[in-house]
């Protein structure tokens, strides 16, 4: 298969770009954190040093982690990805694919939810940059020919599986969240944000996506093996960057559930076993 013209373009640009947002989120700084009380009663400790001067330390430890598996994993494998797609592989296309799915959401993200910085031009034009990036990537599959190139032993039980543990995972966490902030009294845990920008995406975009996927793959339609695929892909990094956020924030004292310690680095190596086993299911 041959990649769009255009994204010999634009995925170096992402590439560079991601390397710049990854290194400035992690370049150390001094400082002193402070306590403060948002505009809803929150009270929150401001992380004071660094890009993420104005977040919270507990912002701060996510987007930190997050910077790291750009660093060490994204941006190398869309490196590995966007080489492989060009010499015509499947698998390089697929990666490729999902790769810029998390650069995606991450910058999606960094735009809405980190408070203003140095970078946020550079979070605008990455959010900008993968989408159309994105949707060049997906328009070069030949939607109608993707059963074909899978071979007859594709676990799609386990893959839909995992699909439909993760949608059911997500939209308990986040729905027993919100619960909580909408109880009478209660004072919102934004992390002095303006509102759940996380969950609004997950559960608008991520859980349909992981359901309507683990459907049409059990039913063996097109578009089933194509949302899989990509999504395996995306939900794995994001899943070790979630891991990541989560031993990042309890190294620092941040509370964090024990559940959520857990399920996501387990649902993290899930992801990667059945990941693998995707690809290697790919007639090349």
């Amino acid at each position: 298969m041959n990649i769009h013209p255009a994204l010999t373009v634009l995925i170096p640009l992402i590439i560079v770009l991601a390397f710049i947002a990854a290194i400035a989120g992690l370049w150390p700084a001094e400082g002193h954190p402070y306590q403060a009380t948002s505009l809803r009663g929150e009270s929150v400790t401001i992380h004071a040093r660094g890009l993420y001067y104005w977040d919270t330390v507990s912002s701060a430890a996510q987007m930190q982690a997050n910077d790291l598996v750009t660093l060490a994993l994204a941006v190398p494998l869309l490196i590995l990805a966007f080489l492989l797609a060009q010499k015509g592989s499947l698998r390089g296309m697929f990666l490729l694919t999902g790769n810029l799915g998390f650069i995606l959401y991450t910058y999606i993200t960094m735009c809405f939810g980190a408070h203003f910085n140095r970078l946020f031009l550079v979070y605008v034009a990455l959010f900008g940059l993968s989408l159309f990036a994105f949707i060049l990537c997906l328009m070069s599959f030949d939607i109608n020919k993707l059963p074909e190139i899978f071979t007859p032993k594709l676990p799609r039980s386990w893959i839909a599986g995992l699909l439909f543990f993760t949608a059911a995972f997500l939209t308990m966490a986040w729905g027993g969240r919100i619960a909580a902030a909408l109880a009478p009294g209660a004072v919102p845990a934004l992390d002095n944000t303006t509102s759940m920008f996380i969950q609004a995406l997950d559960l608008a975009v991520i859980v349909p996506v992981c359901i309507i996927a683990g459907i049409l793959l059990l039913r063996q339609h097109p578009w089933g093996y194509l949302l899989s695929a990509v999504g395996l892909v995306k939900f794995t990094t994001l899943g070790i960057a979630v891991s990541l956020m989560g031993l990042n924030m309890a190294r620092i004292g941040v509370p964090i559930s024990l559940v959520e310690l857990t399920i996501f680095p387990a649902m993290a190596f899930a992801g990667i076993c059945i990941t693998i086993s995707l690809l290697l299911h790919v007639k090349q």
